[in-house]
């Protein structure tokens, strides 16, 4: 499913430089940083360093309005049935998922964030420091931390990857 929507995001914004794009892919949820850096290294041809930096610029745009807007603007909406029922999915998974969160704070939202695997990310973590009640400057460091963590480890494996 990820590879069908980033290869539908790129046709569709094919008319973008390929750096903006790689921004958005980083940008997006489900995406992120796991996707803008293999698109940008490995469709794009960009050097590691390149595809790092594009990646991480666009995984870290959405972190502040998250941080900021995500509960008040979910506390209006709440009173939608079908945000209610979306908001419980997503309070749930994440409460499932942030185990570390609750019982490291700030840490363990950075090692939420850095894990790059399947609905942990920067867009997880923003909704786990908000459940959990991280000041918004912890949050956005942490988050932060996590994301530069989350390029290491994603680069480490596409270098590994194309010694191959």
């Amino acid at each position: 499913m990820k590879e069908k929507l980033e290869e539908f995001i790129v046709e569709s914004l094919g008319f973008l430089p390929a750096e903006i794009i790689v921004i958005i892919v980083s940008a997006l949820p489900i995406l992120e940083l796991r996707g803008g850096l293999p698109l940008a290294y490995l469709h794009y041809d960009f050097s590691l360093l390149k595809s790092s930096i594009l990646s991480i610029l666009g995984n870290i745009l959405p972190i502040i309005p998250i941080l900021i807007l995500f509960q008040p603007l979910s506390k209006w909406l709440r009173r939608f049935n079908w945000y209610r029922k979306m908001y419980d999915w997503l309070y749930n998974r994440t409460m499932k998922k942030s185990g570390s969160v609750e019982k490291f704070g700030a840490i363990g939202l950075m090692l939420f964030t850095a894990l790059p695997l399947p609905t942990t990310g920067a867009y997880s973590a923003c909704v786990a420091a908000i459940i959990f009640g991280i000041r918004f400057r912890y949050a956005f460091l942490s988050i932060t931390a996590g994301v530069l963590i989350a390029a290491l480890i994603v680069s480490l494996g596409l270098a590994s990857f194309s010694l191959f």
